[in-house]
């Protein structure tokens, strides 16, 4: 870190600093589990089809998955807390104009203009953190206060939602990002100073838009399949713009001296294996809240508080067991965590696999509990196989694409089991959502198969080579990659 950045960190208040960071953590976290929970009150308001709540929720993943790498290189180039305001405004703006849509089609684009801000909110502030904190035991204290605040969103969100839409209606979810959104506005402006890396990483334009189109084509392909037909020719065409963009970037990656996404990193099979298991992990996360909401008001009958009330046993043994997932990661015991997380997850969902219309509240409870402990465990264990034998100017660029991965599998969770579903009506939604479960199930397996391979021997052998491999890179990690590192 240069002299410049080091001294205008002193400059703050550490503690106002990390507040400001957590409370766009805060926003972003509970932005994505309160908008599932108003799902069925947009559907009325809007007469929107299953497909179109499905682009509600993923028009904000897709996009904050597509730029997440893009802002922290921006930051690092253009200025921290530049690019860290400028995310809390589009951020705080889109959520306002949100709230004011006339319309599907608008409410979809606002998200996107939403997720834009989004994507420049908590890689940013972890570089922030980083650049602020630069003693390891504080340090550590400041990521576990960010870790905390994760659960607390993931708890609130639920609830929060429910409450808002039940008592004012659907729009009012987006009102809660505006006051905090502009409080961490000026508590940026006043308190975080600017900082940027020595040498920050090149933009990597190409790529960039290859990414877009095929994470785009892909997901658009799944969600609009139900309704024009699997072989109509924008179907076929949009899978076809997925695999030539899939190609590209690959093609693209091997000839840039600095790629935004590094091919040799996936030949270590930890890394590779941190991220499908990201991405399947999170697929699983973001179905089980699309068919649940869809259940509980849709089915059941609940209004939105008591939805939110029902998941919150899910978020909370979420919130639980996460720490306890980090103790086992910190003595060594990634694999132990991994199939916990799996055998939890498969166990969930298959409770949910016999889900009827009179499904016992006790039995929904006690699947969403099981759900939830497996989610908890998984996370932990992500962050630190995705770093696992990388050297430390790499760490930052391998955990970023580790949270890349589980931004796309919760849109492509929610784009899979929604097609499930697509077109059902209450009467028939309970049982059609039942391939859904067993998709989610599939998951948990998939989380078995991949960690016990990632954390084999040959896995550890394969992160070696690739070490040696990248070990002749310039040590001189970022910021952004010193954040991500301790967070592993």
């Amino acid at each position: 870190m240069s002299t410049t950045t080091l001294a205008g960190a002193r400059q703050g208040r550490p503690g106002v600093i990390l507040a400001t960071c957590c409370l766009s953590l805060f926003v972003s976290v509970v932005d994505a589990t309160i908008v599932n929970v108003a799902l069925p009150s947009i559907q009325r308001s809007f007469h929107a089809s299953t497909g179109g709540l499905q682009w509600t929720v993923d028009a904000y993943t897709l996009v904050v998955a597509s730029l997440l790498m893009l802002s922290g290189s921006l930051a690092d180039r253009l200025g921290r807390r530049r690019v860290f305001q400028t995310g809390l405004v589009l951020f705080t703006t889109g959520s306002l104009l949100c709230s004011l849509a006339p319309g599907l089609g608008w409410l979809v684009g606002f998200r996107m203009l939403q997720a834009v801000g989004g994507s420049m909110l908590n890689p940013v502030a972890l570089a922030i953190i980083a650049s602020t904190f630069t003693q390891p035991r504080q340090r550590a204290r400041a990521m576990g206060m960010w870790a905390s605040v994760v659960g607390v969103s993931l708890a609130a969100g639920p609830v929060l939602g429910g409450a808002l839409v039940s008592a004012v209606g659907w729009r009012a979810i987006f009102w809660v990002n505006v006051p905090v959104g502009l409080a961490a506005i000026v508590l940026t402006q006043r308190y975080v100073p600017e900082s940027r890396a020595p040498r920050p990483r090149r933009l990597d334009p190409v790529a960039q838009v290859l990414i877009v189109v095929l994470l785009g084509g892909l997901t658009a392909g799944i969600i609009e399949g139900p309704q024009h037909g699997w072989g109509s020719p924008l179907i076929v065409g949009c899978f076809v713009a997925a695999a030539l963009a899939g190609t590209g970037v690959v093609i693209a990656e091997r000839r840039r001296s600095e790629p935004l996404i590094d091919p040799r990193f996936f030949a270590s099979a930890p890394f590779s294996g941190a991220a499908l298991i990201a991405m399947t992990a999170f697929a699983g996360m973001g179905g089980f809240l699309f068919l649940n909401t869809l259940y509980l008001q849709t089915v059941r009958g609940y209004s939105a508080a008591v939805a939110g009330l029902l998941l919150l046993p899910m978020a909370a043994t979420t919130a639980a067991a996460g720490p306890l997932s980090g103790r086992l990661v910190a003595a060594g015991h990634a694999r132990r965590s991994l199939v916990i997380a799996s055998t939890a997850i498969a166990l969930g969902s298959g409770l949910l696999m016999t889900l009827t219309s009179a499904t016992p509240i006790a039995e929904l409870t006690a699947a969403y509990v099981v759900f939830g402990v497996g989610f908890g465990f998984v996370n932990p264990p992500i962050s630190n196989t995705a770093v696992s034998g990388m050297p430390p100017a790499q760490a930052g660029v391998a955990a970023s694409v580790a949270s890349t991965s589980r931004q796309v599998g919760s849109a492509l969770g929610v784009a899979i089991t929604g097609a499930l579903v697509a077109g059902r009506h209450a009467a028939g939604f309970a049982a059609a959502s039942h391939s859904g479960w067993a998709v989610i199930g599939g998951c948990g397996l998939a989380v078995l198969l991949i960690g016990v391979a990632s954390t084999s021997r040959w896995a550890h052998r394969s992160a070696q080579r690739t070490r040696e491999l990248l070990i002749a890179e310039p040590e001189e990690g970022t910021a952004h990659d010193r954040a991500h590192a301790a967070i592993s």
